[in-house]
C-alpha cells in the first residue's frame, strides 16, 4: 500500500473554467480529489460543478491501456448528499 501523496497532481480554478467552456460533460482523476490538498475553497469543484460537468474522483485507471472508450457512471442516489458512491465502467471504442 503506497502511502498517501499530499502533492497529487489536480486541475486549478483555471484549467478546471478552460475544461468547462470547452463542452466537456464529465472529469474523472485517479486520485481523491480534483482540487489541490488542503483546499479551503475547492476552485475547480466549484468552476466544474456550476457549469454542469460531472467530476468522478478515486478512478483506478492502472489497467486501463491508452486508447478511445465509452465511460458510463452509475452514481447511487443519496438524498441530500453532495456526493455518491458509483460504479464506472469503461468499454472499448474499437
Amino acid at each position: 500500500q503506497a502511502a498517501f501523496q499530499e502533492d497529487f497532481v489536480y486541475l486549478t480554478g483555471e484549467a478546471a473554467v478552460y475544461l468547462a467552456q470547452a463542452g466537456l460533460k464529465l472529469v474523472g482523476i485517479d486520485y481523491l480529489s480534483i482540487d489541490r490538498h488542503g483546499s479551503k475553497d475547492h476552485p475547480a469543484h466549484l468552476a466544474l460543478l456550476e457549469a454542469g460537468v460531472v467530476v468522478v474522483e478515486g478512478l483506478d485507471l492502472s489497467q486501463v491501456e491508452p486508447g478511445e472508450y465509452e465511460l458510463t457512471c452509475l452514481p447511487l442516489r443519496v438524498t441530500g448528499a453532495e456526493g455518491a458512491p458509483a460504479r464506472v465502467v469503461l468499454r472499448s471504442r474499437m
